[in-house]
């Protein structure tokens, strides 16, 4: 009888032990729960974040520097929700759970205006090409002060981004925070535009600017959010086989504009002589950056092995 006791105190302890153990791990180290979930093998295809009282301290990312204060960014989020500028977010109604998330990315101009079931409404970081900023000023206050409190991390090539008065798109910015003095804009230096293009060879083989192409704002978008979150959702991503699929869901290239079909543009860049992005390569490299970092596609979902 001695023995049966013990036997059921040490299962008991071991219990209690173990929930400890889990409750430790997602308030102090702030794990997502359904993340770790995740782990032991439990469908990941969506989750819902925590609010935490405990913060880490901010990252400083030195390769994205303030255009006002010509200070680095500091930036650290728990779950990202990366939304895709794609028609595929038309009709998903996933707005609500989106604005859930700790960090809210959005790229170039995609609006939230007029598309809030689908696509939320926050914006906390949006990353923006250089050709995209006239875009941009098209409607200042909406983009500036309005949402005054987002980060805008603008990339390009030095030529536009040169501080020396040269650069066309840094003195539209410089103008832009003399206005909106309340607008939290960072650049792209040089040398992390540099370490994009590295990452690039190192990833596909292929140096960037003998194959006549562009990054996507979507390489420069997943680049910066492996450095600051521990967790990202993307919404609205197609993979690389996506457009080769039987009876594939047909949708524009953005969710808020109409005309142009996604995979169209998708084959016309990838077979671009010169000039086009590398959209299908860029998905095979984030499926496999999926598979080492806590990545997750739904609408439509990836299967990531």
């Amino acid at each position: 009888m001695a023995c049966i006791l013990k036997r059921k105190s040490v299962i008991a302890v071991s219990f209690i032990a173990a929930f400890l153990f889990l409750l430790v791990v997602r308030l102090v180290n702030e794990v997502n729960f359904p993340l770790l979930l995740n782990c032991f093998g439990q469908p990941g295809t969506k989750w819902i974040p925590f609010s935490y009282t405990y913060r880490r301290p901010l990252r400083t990312h030195y390769g994205y520097i303030n255009v006002r204060t010509q200070e680095p960014l500091q930036l650290d989020c728990d779950l990202c929700a990366i939304v895709s500028n794609s028609g595929q977010m038309v009709g998903q109604k996933v707005g609500s759970e989106i604005d859930r998330s700790s960090c809210i990315w959005r790229m170039n101009n995609a609006p939230t205006k007029g598309y809030e079931e689908d696509v939320g409404r926050m914006t906390m970081i949006r990353v923006v090409s250089h050709t995209s900023v006239p875009l941009l000023l098209k409607n200042p206050d909406y983009f500036f002060k309005e949402a005054n409190t987002t980060i805008y991390v603008i990339w390009g090539p030095f030529r536009n981004m040169r501080k020396d008065g040269n650069g066309i798109v840094y003195n539209m910015l410089k103008k832009t925070v003399d206005v909106y003095p309340n607008a939290q804009i960072y650049v792209t230096t040089e040398k992390r535009m540099s370490y994009c293009d590295g990452i690039f060879k190192k990833e596909t083989g292929k140096d960037r600017v003998q194959s006549g192409s562009y990054l996507s704002t979507g390489w420069f978008t997943f680049l910066l959010a492996m450095d600051a979150c521990y967790g990202i959702h993307v919404y609205g991503m197609i993979n690389d086989t996506y457009c080769k699929t039987e009876g594939y869901r047909k949708v524009p290239y953005h969710y808020y504009e109409q005309g142009r079909d996604e995979c169209d543009e998708y084959f016309l860049h990838e077979h671009a002589p010169y000039g086009g992005h590398r959209f299908i390569t860029e998905k095979k490299v984030f499926a496999k950056w999926a598979k080492k970092h806590r990545i997750i596609f739904t609408h439509p979902n990836w299967t990531v092995s």
